[in-house]
């Protein structure tokens, strides 16, 4: 019977069925093809296809047990970060959420058998604080990220230190008020009884007079401290006006906080590794003798990258397609004058123009033929950090 029309109800049909989550356990993480049924799992499994990744997965299995568990658990734990934040959830939640993304990494590749047990995992390895209840498993997200913690206390060390104008003035004309009133002694009142002379006196007070002598008292104070309060303030305002001018002038003269970041930025790009380089068209060569001598020691053009480390490649001589990783392929060094791919270090990315060979040193000598560094001579670049261009 012939395959169904694209339009036809049963291929709409098909394709819906096909959108949502199907069963774990017709799932194969290996080729990550998902089957909806047992016969098509079956099926898959008796492929040429899945047996030859079986065949790669033979040689090193607890490396693809390693790789597969670490993305699942560096998936699970951003979306805990940025769905949820530090706040404390429940793990079926966060579960549910992770696996409604179509491509996630399933649990049955990891080395976790269920949710709890990777829980509890989370929780003796300090990412989440892990506590039981009645209902389940809660977790909460440990946010220790180096950027967040020295954002933290940078904002602390600013608030120590921006204490508001105002207050600054008032403090140091508070200082001046005491430091002018420490040389001078006050004048005590002298309280005096109330008598009468004779019975017939009247008794009288002068009220505007005491009002009149505070008033006054106040004014020599005030005539007395003032002029010296403002004029050590002028001082002070100028000698801080003149030394920020001078700062000002030496911060122009000296690279900025921002130049020196990015300077230092770029050496760390310049002198950065990764454990991956396999990138599109570029040719490579395949050193692994588990497909046969059909395919040993042939060349071959990466057409896609999957996921940092996995190849589909086509072979330059038949043709043929296959999924490989990178650990089964190596750099092709082509003859000088031909144009290359940095696929490593701080040029990574730029094409080149090899220039010359150093065998003794296993490097080669490059001219960057691309970007901003267009025309810089590099020397001593590693043969595994590039390779011919297709």
């Amino acid at each position: 019977m012939g395959k169904a029309d694209f339009l036809s109800p049963k291929a709409i049909a098909n394709r819906i069925k096909s959108k949502g989550l199907q069963k774990l356990r017709w799932y194969c993480q290996m080729c990550q093809k998902q089957c909806r049924d047992e016969n098509g799992f079956k099926c898959h499994c008796m492929s040429e296809s899945h047996q030859r990744q079986l065949l790669l997965a033979s040689e090193n299995p607890q490396r693809f047990l390693n790789y597969f568990s670490t993305e699942f658990r560096n998936d699970f734990l951003e979306l805990l970060r940025r769905r949820f934040g530090t706040k404390r959830v429940h793990n079926n939640i966060v579960y549910n959420e992770y696996i409604s993304h179509r491509e996630h990494i399933h649990m049955n590749a990891t080395q976790w058998e269920t949710l709890t047990d990777f829980t509890k995992w989370l929780g003796r390895e300090g990412f989440c604080k892990v506590d039981e209840t009645p209902k389940g498993w809660y977790i909460q997200y440990i946010d220790r990220d180096p950027e967040t913690i020295r954002r933290q206390q940078e904002l602390e060390r600013k608030k120590k230190q921006d204490l508001d104008d105002e207050e600054k003035t008032a403090k140091f004309i508070e200082k001046q008020v005491r430091r002018g009133l420490e040389g001078k002694e006050l004048e005590t009142p002298v309280y005096t009884e109330l008598s009468r002379e004779s019975e017939e006196e009247k008794v009288a007070f002068n009220l505007n007079k005491g009002a009149s002598t505070s008033i006054a008292a106040s004014s020599k104070t005030s005539s007395v401290l003032g002029p010296n309060a403002l004029k050590t303030v002028g001082e002070v305002v100028k000698r801080k006006e003149s030394s920020h001018t001078s700062g000002q002038s030496k911060e122009k003269k000296k690279k900025s906080a921002l130049d020196e970041i990015m300077e230092l930025e770029e050496e760390k790009k310049r002198t950065a590794r990764t454990d991956y380089w396999l990138q599109p068209e570029i040719i490579v060569k395949i050193i692994t003798k588990k497909l046969g001598e059909k395919y040993h020691k042939k060349k071959a053009v990466v057409k896609e990258v999957i996921d940092k480390y996995t190849a589909v490649v086509k072979m330059l001589d038949s043709g043929d397609k296959l999924k490989l990783d990178q650990t089964h392929l190596e750099t092709v060094i082509p003859a000088p004058g031909k144009k290359v791919l940095v696929l490593n270090g701080g040029y990574r990315g730029n094409e080149g123009i090899l220039e010359s060979i150093n065998e003794k040193s296993f490097s080669a000598t490059i001219t960057i033929d691309s970007g901003p560094l267009k025309g810089r001579r590099v020397e001593g670049v590693l043969y595994e950090d590039i390779s011919k261009l297709a």
